[in-house]
C-alpha cells in the first residue's frame, strides 16, 4: 500500500448536517467515486469523511455499473452496535477477510459460526490472566536481550518500528514454540511481511486477479505462504512424533495440541497451524505497533518521557520485571494506551450487514459493507478533548470510567474481542519499562509516514537515539 502521512493536527469542523433519509456521500471522482482516495489514502479519507460529513458516511467506489458502497461508522454508539449490540448481524465477510483467511487459514481471527465457537472454547483457557502471567519471565528475558543488543549499536540510533517488530515477533514465537523458536523466527520474519503486503493489496483492490495466475505478486505471495506453512507444519509434525514426550512443556503450541473441544476432540495438524499463524500475526503486530509508537511519542515529548523513566527506574531498579509490575507501572500503561489511541494497530476493520439495520438514525441496507475505524473514533472530538494531542492522563482511572466504552477499542469488542489483550499489555508494559529504565531516548525522525496493510505500520523511518542510562 502507498505511504501516507496522517497529520499531527487535523482541522476539526462541525459535521455537515444530513437528513436521516440520506446518508452523506463524499464527492469523490466523477468516474470512480472515492476509489482512489480509499486505496491510496484510506486513513486520511476516513478522517476527513467524519470531519466533513459526520458519524455515518457512505463511500462509493468504482466506475458506474461496477460501483460498490462502503458505510463508515465512526461514533462510539455505532461501533458498539456493530461489534457488540448487534454482533450477529455484522459478519467477518468481505474481500479483506477472504484474502486473510485464504492466506493464514481459518484460525480464531478469521473463523466464524460453529468453527469460531469451538475454537474459542478450546483456546480461552490458555489465555487466562494466571496462565499469561506465567510468561512474564520469558518476556523479561527477551527484553533484557534487546537492551544488551542496543548497548552495542554504533551511534545508538535504531529504527523503533523495525526493532519492535523483530522483538515482538521473537517474543511471541518463543511463547508459541519454546525450544523451536530459532527455527521459526527467521522464516516468519522473512515471510510474514511479504504475505501481509500481498493480503492487503488484494483485500483492498477493486478487482482481484485469480491467485492461480502466474503474476509476480501471486508468486511472491505463494512462496511466502509455503515457507510459513512449511515451518509450522514441520514443527507440529516433530511434536507429534515425540508423542508423550511433551509432559511438563508449557509452550503455547504444546498446550494447543492438548486442548480438547466439547466432544473430546483435539485440533488436527491443519487447525493447529491455522491457530499458530493467527497468533503469530495478531500476537506480534499489535504489541510491536504500540511499543514503536510509544517510544516515538516519548522521544518527541520530553515531559512525558521524564515521568515514564522515573517510574521505570523507581519500580524496576536493579531487577527483572515480573507480572506483578503490570499494576506497579500505571504511567507507562497510560503511555501505551495513549499510543494505541493515536496509532491503533487495527486502524480499520470491516463487517458485512446480514439484515437491514439502523445506525445513528441512518438505514444500513442488508448486505452492506460496513467499516469501523479505531483511528477515526479514537480522535472523535466529541469524546476526546484536543484529540491530536499526546496526553497519557486521558487514561487515568476516573477518566476511563467516565468515557464511552467504545471511544477506545484497539482490541475490538463484543464477542470477537481480542483474546490476547492481557498478553499484549503485559508484554508491552514490561518491555517499555525495561527500555526506559536502561535508556534515554531522543527523536531522530519527528514525522512518520503511515501505511495501512493488514495492520497500521510506519512507512518511513522511525529512528530514535538510545543512550544507556548511567
Amino acid at each position: 500500500m502507498a505511504a501516507e502521512v496522517v497529520p499531527v493536527a487535523v482541522p476539526v469542523r462541525a459535521p455537515v448536517p444530513a437528513p436521516t433519509s440520506a446518508i452523506p456521500v463524499p464527492a469523490g471522482n466523477r468516474l470512480v467515486g472515492s476509489l482512489f482516495d480509499l486505496t491510496r489514502r484510506p486513513l486520511r479519507s476516513y478522517l476527513a469523511a467524519r470531519r466533513d460529513h459526520g458519524d455515518v458516511v457512505r463511500f462509493q467506489a468504482g466506475p458506474p455499473g461496477l460501483r460498490a458502497d462502503f458505510y463508515g461508522v465512526f461514533s462510539p454508539d455505532g461501533v458498539r452496535q456493530v461489534l457488540a449490540g448487534e454482533a450477529a448481524n455484522f459478519r467477518k465477510e468481505n474481500s479483506f477477510y477472504d484474502e486473510l483467511r485464504t492466506s493464514v487459514g481459518n484460525g480464531l481471527l478469521t473463523s466464524q459460526d460453529a468453527d469460531y465457537q469451538r475454537q474459542r472454547r478450546m483456546v480461552q483457557p490458555l489465555f487466562t490472566r494466571r496462565r499469561v502471567d506465567g510468561y512474564a519471565d520469558a518476556l523479561a528475558q527477551e527484553a533484557q536481550s534487546l537492551t544488551e543488543r542496543w548497548r552495542a549499536v554504533p551511534g545508538g540510533v535504531v529504527d523503533a518500528a523495525e526493532e519492535m517488530s523483530r522483538f515482538a515477533l521473537r517474543a511471541v514465537a518463543r511463547i508459541l514454540f519454546g525450544a523451536d523458536v530459532e527455527e521459526a523466527v527467521a522464516v516468519v520474519h522473512r515471510s510474514f511481511p511479504v504475505l501481509g503486503e500481498y493480503v492487503a493489496e488484494r483485500g483492498y483492490a477493486p478487482v482481484r486477479l485469480p491467485r492461480t495466475w502466474p503474476t509476480p505478486a501471486n508468486r511472491r505471495g505463494a512462496e511466502a505462504q509455503r515457507a510459513l506453512y512449511g515451518v509450522c507444519d514441520r514443527i507440529i509434525a516433530e511434536r507429534a512424533a515425540r508423542g508423550g514426550g511433551n509432559e511438563g512443556v508449557d509452550d503455547l503450541l504444546t498446550l494447543l495440541g492438548r486442548a480438547r473441544d466439547d466432544n473430546g476432540d483435539r485440533l488436527d495438524p491443519g487447525e493447529l497451524r491455522d491457530q499458530v499463524l493467527v497468533f503469530l500475526l495478531a500476537g506480534h503486530e499489535t504489541t510491536a505497533t504500540a511499543l514503536a509508537f510509544a517510544l516515538h511519542l516519548l522521544a518527541i515529548h520530553p515531559e512525558h518521557r521524564r515521568l515514564a523513566r522515573e517510574e521505570a527506574r523507581t519500580v524496576l531498579a536493579g531487577r527483572a520485571p515480573t507480572a506483578a509490575d503490570l499494576d506497579a507501572l500505571p504511567y507507562i500503561t497510560r503511555v501505551l494506551k495513549e499510543a494505541m489511541r493515536l496509532y491503533p494497530s487495527a486502524a480499520l476493520g470491516g463487517r458485512r450487514a446480514v439484515a437491514e439495520t439502523v445506525i445513528d438514525g441512518y438505514v444500513i441496507p442488508a448486505g452492506a459493507q460496513v467499516v469501523v475505524a479505531p483511528l477515526v473514533t479514537h480522535r472523535h472530538p466529541e469524546h476526546w478533548a484536543d484529540p491530536e494531542r499526546f496526553d497519557p492522563d486521558r487514561f487515568l482511572p476516573e477518566a476511563e470510567q467516565a468515557r464511552h466504552r467504545y471511544a477506545w477499542f484497539p482490541f475490538g469488542g463484543g464477542p470477537r474481542a481480542c483474546i490476547g489483550q492481557h498478553f499484549s499489555m503485559l508484554e508491552a508494559v514490561l518491555t517499555l519499562g525495561v527500555l526506559l529504565r536502561d535508556f534515554e531516548v531522543e527523536a531522530v525522525d519527528r514525522r512518520v509516514a503511515l501505511a495501512q496493510g493488514i495492520t497500521l505500520r510506519a512507512a518511513s523511518p522511525m529512528r530514535i537515539r538510545v543512550t544507556a542510562a548511567g
